[in-house]
């Protein structure tokens, strides 16, 4: 893969797949340590003071930016019902440069960034570290916090966090899979509707509360935050700055200290924008619509009281609580054992989830999945071959999840044309191909044959690259279009104690935002001129989804898809540097 080995790295040597376990694994020693640090309970008397900071170490060969995981506690109301004692605690990274201030307040600026739907904190990490290097490269020492939304509280790391501190994969299958104790805990299993009831209370205003009160706890002078502190996110995380902008917090629409354009010096959107609403649904709401949105918000409210509405978004395959896991566990087979064959899709255990998802993911056309075979199973990947197969945008079908890590390699590649053909735009279906991405989908045409293998982003275009074609004889790929090390995305996946994903998703929140305009949801949101108050920096992924046209004045990232400007790697294949995290810092520090 051409990944450079951490300075603090040892080699275990341990029995080959064919006696049951993998390969030889990397397994950074340091790093295990202290995540278990990060996962172990947190003493008496530090949940005592209601905020604890744990130091996070990674393989990230940006090895001058620290991290820690932060942990503060800030209760739910009483109303919100019975949840989880981690549920009355927010948590966020915060990432620094070494030869930075200790304090956060002494930081020349803080970035403080809301993750997209389905995502967590540790997706941010790319970005993080190399924005925070890169204003060090100019003398400035920045502060990124990435946030977790209090629905992560319901995720369980014990089983790869404890994989990544063995080095062994099977560790974490066999804690989620097989209920085996790790570190004196079992795995509970995924939460049901009816155990995460106290879901249904967190929508659009817990969320923006959520944010606020952090960044009051944290900062707490007013004039400080005002000053040091940018605000902004990815994908979703655009859309809910927005509204955090125009919010009022202290329910004194008459004053304007505490709103939250007053809390920030500017606002930051990766691939997205500070735009209030959902994606094609912008703009002042008719007042002839009111009484029907009201109408329909009533009817989501009934739904998620009765359990009739899932409160937390779920789809039977592919998007789901078990699918977020398992991309850690994807992850987590990648980062320690890039080059190994994968054990993904046989020593995971058969499921209904695990089946449709590898048949919805992985058939070359429609006879194909209609048929069931030839199945994943039938193929032999190595693990960074099968991360790729999940989430490169040759091969995943969905656009918001799709980063450009490079391609397939290591045998026959055909045209991928489930769940749609590569030429949707030739016959006249733009809008379709927009929600799958821009990239032509390609897949692995030997069953039963070679290993294939992943040829990493820095690889495309190389002497040795057989430049694998498409039918219509154009190359699936270039040196231009691929972005981001699969190494990244692996570390982001699976070393963090916050996860890069979002298990539990609260359905409250999208409905909100859906129906905003209806009376008792963003009554709050009163500061209208809260969004231009500030100056904005757009940077969007020149592939990806980008909420409309590109507008003066923003950056667009050539090649990018939606998940690469949060993990694109700091050097790019034309050996420029990274142009979201050096953009990003220089607005942070101009």
């Amino acid at each position: 893969m051409g990944r450079p080995a951490h300075p603090l790295v040892r080699l275990v040597r341990v029995p080959s797949r064919r006696s049951g376990a993998l390969p030889l694994v990397t397994v950074s020693v340091l790093a295990a340590s202290a995540l278990a640090a990060g996962a172990a309970a947190v003493p008496v008397s530090a949940r005592e003071t209601g905020r604890t900071e744990t130091p996070v170490a990674s393989g990230s060969p940006v090895t001058e930016v620290r991290e820690s995981v932060v942990r503060v506690k800030i209760p739910l109301p009483a109303s919100a019902g019975p949840r989880p004692e981690a549920c009355d605690w927010l948590s966020y990274l915060r990432y620094r440069h070494e030869d930075g201030p200790a304090a956060s307040a002494d930081a020349d600026r803080i970035l403080v960034a809301q993750p997209g739907i389905f995502e967590g904190a540790g997706a941010f990490d790319g970005v993080a570290r190399n924005t925070v290097a890169a204003a060090a490269a100019k003398g400035r020492y920045i502060e990124f916090w990435a946030l977790d939304r209090r629905s992560n509280c319901l995720e369980d790391r014990t089983g790869v966090l404890a994989g990544l501190r063995a080095g062994d994969v099977r560790l974490a299958v066999d804690y989620y899979y097989r209920r085996k104790e790790v570190d004196g805990r079992r795995f509970a299993g995924y939460r049901t509707n009816d155990q995460v009831e106290w879901l249904q209370h967190v929508g659009l205003e817990q969320t923006v509360r959520d944010q606020y009160d952090l960044m009051v706890r944290e900062l707490p002078d007013r004039r400080a935050r005002k000053e040091k502190m940018l605000c902004g996110g990815h994908s979703l995380g655009g859309v809910l700055t927005a509204y955090f902008a125009e919010w009022d917090f202290d329910g004194n629409h008459a004053t304007t200290a505490d709103a939250g354009h007053n809390q920030c010096s500017g606002y930051f959107a990766l691939d997205s924008r500070i735009r209030k609403g959902l994606p094609g649904m912008g703009g002042e709401l008719p007042a002839e619509w009111v009484p029907l949105v009201e109408l329909g918000a009533g009817a989501v409210r009934a739904g998620l009281e009765s359990g009739v509405v899932p409160r937390a978004l779920s789809a039977p395959a592919v998007v789901n609580t078990e699918t977020m896991n398992l991309l850690s566990i994807a992850g987590l087979a990648a980062n320690l054992d890039p080059d190994g064959e994968s054990e993904l899709a046989t020593y995971v255990p058969s499921g209904f989830n695990q089946d449709w998802t590898y048949r919805l993911l992985f058939s070359k056309d429609y006879p194909t999945f209609f048929k069931g075979s030839p199945t994943v199973k039938d193929f032999r990947f190595t693990n960074a071959a099968a991360l790729g197969g999940l989430l490169d945008d040759n091969s995943q079908p969905l656009a918001f999840m799709q980063a450009s890590v490079g391609f397939w390699d290591g045998g026959k590649i055909v045209d991928k044309e489930f769940p749609a053909p590569n030429n949707l735009e030739d016959i006249g279906l733009g809008g379709p191909a927009q929600l799958l991405g821009t990239e032509k989908k390609a897949i692995p045409d030997e069953p039963g044959g070679p290993l294939f293998t992943w040829r990493n982003y820095d690889r495309v275009g190389a002497p040795d690259d057989p430049v694998h074609r498409s039918k219509d004889g154009t190359p699936f790929t270039s040196a231009g279009k691929e972005v981001t090390d699969i190494a990244q995305l692996a570390r982001s996946l699976s070393e963090h104690p916050l996860d890069f994903t979002e298990h539990y998703f609260p359905t409250k929140l999208i409905t909100d935002i859906a129906l905003s305009g209806a009376p008792g949801i963003a009554d709050d949101a009163v500061h209208e001129g809260g969004i231009t108050a500030n100056p904005t920096l757009n940077l969007l992924a020149g592939d990806g989804l980008g909420f409309g046209d590109p507008q003066p004045g923003d950056v667009v990232a050539s090649g990018y898809q939606h998940i690469d400007v949060l993990t694109a790697s700091a050097v790019q294949n034309d050996g420029r540097p990274e142009p979201v995290s050096t953009n990003l810092a220089a607005f942070a520090t101009g």
